[in-house]
């Protein structure tokens, strides 16, 4: 094993990685977030996920309004160093439209299929 180095992360030019978080007992996708330098940073040190909300400018860390957090159960980072997957414990939906998951919309033959309702 080797220590852990950020600046080895291929940040986009705005210093952004994506981020997907998926329930580590499921394996469900979640939710896809973008993250920077700092809120990877506050991830690893309190193990709740935190996110950089682009539209905000500001650090968004999951469930501090609605209570559904995300507790960090595993990080790994994908072969090519730009992309994270967040295996996580989900309290609650992950979804702002209040569903488990953001990708509840199936395209079937060229039309589109919501797949869940709100929790």
């Amino acid at each position: 094993m080797q220590r852990f180095d950020a600046d080895t992360l291929k940040w986009t030019d705005a210093g952004l990685l994506p981020a997907i978080a998926q329930d580590h007992q499921t394996g469900e996708v979640l939710m896809m977030a973008w993250m920077n330098r700092a809120s990877l940073a506050e991830t690893l040190g309190s193990g709740q996920v935190t996110y950089w909300s682009r539209s905000r400018q500001e650090l968004w860390r999951k469930g501090a309004t609605s209570g559904h957090v995300q507790k960090l159960v595993r990080l790994s980072v994908d072969c090519d160093r730009d992309c994270l997957l967040l295996q996580v414990d989900q309290s609650g939906p992950a979804c702002h439209t209040n569903r488990r998951s953001c990708f509840y919309t199936d395209i079937v033959d060229g039309q589109e299929r919501i797949t869940s309702d709100p929790l």
